[in-house]
C-alpha cells in the first residue's frame, strides 16, 4: 500500500480516536453509571487511582528498570533520604572531607543535602520498608493522584472529580520527571491537595479535623519548598477562613516548622539559617533572586562545583529589571504544558467564564501569584510549584464542565478532547512499552547508559571488598556528576573521592588501607575505570 511506518502510526492513532470517539457515545450511560458507583466508594477510588500511576511505571520496568542518578539535585536528595534513613537530620563531618566535595552538599560544618526534608521523608520511607528510595517515587506519585481526586470532590462533582485523577494519573504519572527522578514533585503537590482540599471543607464539615489536614498540607509544603509556602499560606489567608481553623491549621503545623528549625541547626550550627543559605555563602549555589547580586563562594571549588557555580551565574545574570522580569515571565507559559496534556489549551480560555464566582477566581489569583513569584528566580522548574497542581486540574475540568454545558455540540467537543488525551498518553505509552524510546520534551524515563555509569557499576561491583574510585576531571570536563557518596561514607562498599594528586591521594588511601583503589577518568568517552597506581 506504500505505508511507511510514520503512516501505520497515524492510521493507528485515528483509528483509535474513531473507535473511543464512538464507544464514549454508545456506551455513555454506562461510564457514567461507573462514575456514579465509584462516587459512592471515595476510599475504593482513591487507591485505584493510587495504583494506576503505579501500575503502569512498574510495567515498564522491563525497557525502563528503576531509574538511574543522574544529576547533582539526585545525588543530594538520596543523600538526604539516606541521612533520614539513619534518623539522624545530618551527618557529622569527615576527617578527609576534601576529597568528597559534591554539588549542592555541604561538608561543613556538618555533612549533608542543601535540601529541605520534604522530598527526603519520601526516599528515606522507600529506603527504610522496600530498601530502594525509588518505591518512596513511587509512592508518593500514586498518593498524589488519589488527593487529587479528594481535593477536586471538595470543588466539583464526583464525575469531574474522577477525570481529573485520572488526568492525574497519566500527566504526572509513568512517564514524568516526577516519577523518574529523584527530586520528585509528588510530595509539594500532595501538601497543595491537603490544603487546597481541606478549605473548602472548613464550610460544610467539622471544622477541627479538617483544620489539622490544613495544618498538615501547610507543614509538608514548608518542609518540600518553603519560598512557595509564602504563597500557599497567603492563599490561604485570601480565601478567608474562621480564625479558630486558622488557630488549629498553625498548631498542627507547629511539628512541621520544629523539624524545619532543628534541621536548620543540626546542618548550619543556626537555628535560622536554611542550608541553602550556607550553601550560597560557601559554595555561591543555589542562585539568589534576580533583584539580588550573585553571590560569591568563599570555599575553593572542584571542577564540578565550578561548572556548576559558572552556569548559574550566566543564567542569573548581573542585573535585573522590570523589563527581564516581564521576559521571564512570558517566557516560562511553555512550562505549563507540563501541567495541561496539550488537547486541554484548547478548552482553558473557558475557566474565564466562572470567575463571577468569588472561590474560583480566588484559584486564578493562586495561580497568577505563583507566576510572577516565580518570575523573581532565574530558575523555574515545573516542581517549583507543584503545590498548585490540583488547583491546575480544577482549572482543567470547571473548564471542561463549561463547554459540557453547550449541549449537545458542547458534549462532542468535550468527548473529542478526552479522546485525544487519551490517544495522546497511550500512543507515548506503548511506544515506550515496546522499548522504542523517543527523546520528548514530555517524557522523562531512562533508557540505556548514556554517561557510561552502569558499566562503571558493574565493574566495581565485580570486585570483591569495599572500593575507592579516585574521580579524575579533564580540562573539558562537562556536566555529568560522579562524586555521590553515602549518608555513613566509612561503611559504603563503594566511596568516591576527587583526585587530587598523588601525594594527596595517597592519605586518603592511607586511611582506607583495605580497600581496591580506582582511578575513573570521567571525561573520557566512554568513562574508563582502572587500577590507581599513582599519578
Amino acid at each position: 500500500m506504500g505505508f511507511s511506518p510514520t503512516d501505520c502510526i497515524l492510521l493507528g492513532l485515528a483509528a483509535l480516536i474513531v473507535v473511543v470517539f464512538s464507544a464514549a457515545f454508545s456506551t455513555r450511560r454506562g461510564i457514567l453509571d461507573i462514575a456514579d458507583r465509584l462516587a459512592a466508594r471515595p476510599l475504593v477510588t482513591m487507591l485505584m487511582l493510587a495504583l494506576l500511576p503505579i501500575g503502569l511505571r512498574l510495567a515498564l520496568l522491563g525497557h525502563h528498570p528503576v531509574p538511574i542518578p543522574r544529576v547533582a539535585d539526585d545525588f543530594s536528595y538520596l543523600l538526604l533520604g539516606d541521612t533520614l534513613a539513619h534518623f539522624r537530620l545530618a551527618n557529622p563531618m569527615h576527617p578527609m572531607r576534601r576529597f568528597f566535595e559534591a554539588v549542592f552538599v555541604l561538608q561543613e560544618p556538618s555533612y549533608a543535602s542543601i535540601f529541605p526534608l520534604g522530598q527526603g521523608i519520601a526516599l528515606a520511607f522507600g529506603q527504610l520498608v522496600f530498601h530502594q528510595p525509588w518505591a518512596g517515587v513511587l509512592l508518593s506519585d500514586g498518593l498524589l493522584a488519589a488527593l487529587c481526586y479528594w481535593m477536586l470532590r471538595a470543588w466539583v462533582d464526583a464525575r469531574w472529580a474522577l477525570l481529573g485523577g485520572i488526568l492525574a494519573a497519566i500527566e504526572f504519572g509513568p512517564l514524568s520527571s516526577w516519577m523518574n527522578t529523584y527530586w520528585g514533585g509528588a510530595v509539594s503537590g500532595i501538601a497543595g491537595c491537603l490544603v487546597f482540599g481541606a478549605l473548602p471543607r472548613l464550610k460544610s464539615q467539622p471544622l477541627i479535623p479538617v483544620a489539622l489536614v490544613l495544618g498538615l498540607g501547610l507543614g509538608l509544603q514548608l518542609l518540600t519548598r518553603p519560598f512557595e509556602f509564602v504563597i500557599v499560606l497567603l492563599a490561604v489567608v485570601l480565601y478567608v477562613i474562621p480564625a479558630r481553623a486558622m488557630l488549629v491549621a498553625a498548631v498542627a503545623m507547629l511539628p512541621a516548622a520544629a523539624l524545619l528549625v532543628a534541621q536548620n541547626k543540626q546542618v548550619t550550627g543556626s537555628w535560622l539559617t536554611l542550608p541553602y543559605q550556607l550553601s550560597r555563602y560557601q559554595y555561591g549555589v543555589p542562585a539568589t533572586f534576580t533583584f539580588q547580586p550573585n553571590p560569591v563562594p568563599h570555599r575553593r571549588l572542584t571542577p564540578e562545583q565550578q561548572l556548576d557555580y559558572d552556569a548559574q551565574i550566566v543564567v542569573h545574570g548581573n542585573t535585573d529589571s522590570v523589563g527581564a522580569w516581564f521576559a521571564r515571565l512570558i517566557t516560562r507559559i511553555r512550562f505549563y504544558r507540563f501541567f495541561f496534556l496539550a488537547p486541554l489549551w484548547l478548552v482553558i480560555p473557558a475557566y474565564l467564564l466562572t470567575l463571577r464566582e468569588y472561590r474560583l477566581a480566588w484559584v486564578a489569583i493562586v495561580l497568577a501569584l505563583l507566576w510572577t513569584a516565580g518570575a523573581f528566580y532565574p530558575y523555574f522548574y515545573p516542581h517549583y510549584i507543584a503545590a498548585a497542581t490540583c488547583l491546575f486540574l480544577l482549572v482543567t475540568v470547571k473548564s471542561l464542565a463549561v463547554f459540557a454545558r453547550w449541549r449537545p455540540a458542547g458534549e462532542y467537543a468535550v468527548a473529542l478532547i478526552l479522546t485525544l488525551c487519551l490517544a495522546h498518553f497511550v500512543y507515548w505509552y506503548g511506544i515506550e512499552f515496546a522499548g522504542t524510546h523517543v527523546e520528548s520534551d514530555w517524557i522523562t524515563l531512562n533508557f540505556g547508559d548514556p554517561d557510561g555509569r552502569l558499566a562503571i557499576s558493574r565493574q566495581l561491583k565485580a570486585s570483591p571488598g569495599n572500593q575507592l574510585v579516585f574521580v579524575h576531571f579533564s580540562q573539558a570536563h562537562g556536566p555529568q556528576e560522579w562524586i555521590h557518596n553515602a549518608a555513613d561514607i566509612d561503611r559504603s562498599r563503594v566511596v568516591w573521592a576527587i583526585d587530587r594528586g598523588s601525594e594527596e591521594d595517597a592519605l586518603l588511601r592511607k586511611y582506607y588501607p583495605d580497600r581496591t583503589t580506582w582511578l575513573l577518568e570521567a571525561d573520557a568517552r566512554p568513562p574508563t575505570l582502572r587500577p590507581w597506581n599513582g599519578r
